[in-house]
């Protein structure tokens, strides 16, 4: 059995589906895409003195192990990760999932612990 991580990745609303792309180019089997909102220190904007909120896009792939430096690299490179306030990666490990057969070889159900 493989083991698998999680690949979590925050960008600006709009960016999630380069992330998406990315991350599929770079052989991830599919991600899923959240709407949330969140002030990091580059992004504190005012309208008449109330502070916004900015809104973003959560990334949530769970990958091979393996995989995970390539795909990670993909995703910084098509969304600038590196330039201040473009948004954050970063990957943990998944204990146990259900539900992943298609990382999972044959004889195996989709589980992995």
């Amino acid at each position: 059995m493989s083991k698998v991580s999680l690949i979590i990745t925050i960008v600006k609303k709009g960016w999630g589906d380069k992330v998406l792309e990315a991350s599929i180019k770079a052989g991830a089997g599919g991600a899923t895409v959240l709407m949330g909102r969140g002030v990091g220190i580059h992004e504190k904007q005012t309208i008449l003195g109330i502070p916004i909120e900015p809104e973003k896009e959560i990334v949530l792939s769970v990958i091979d192990s393996a995989k995970s430096e390539e795909i990670l690299d993909a995703c910084v490179e098509a969304c600038k990760l590196e330039e201040p306030g473009a948004g954050i990666a970063f990957v943990v490990p998944v204990e146990k999932v259900v539900g992943i057969a298609h990382l999972m070889g044959e004889g195996d159900e989709g589980s992995v612990e």
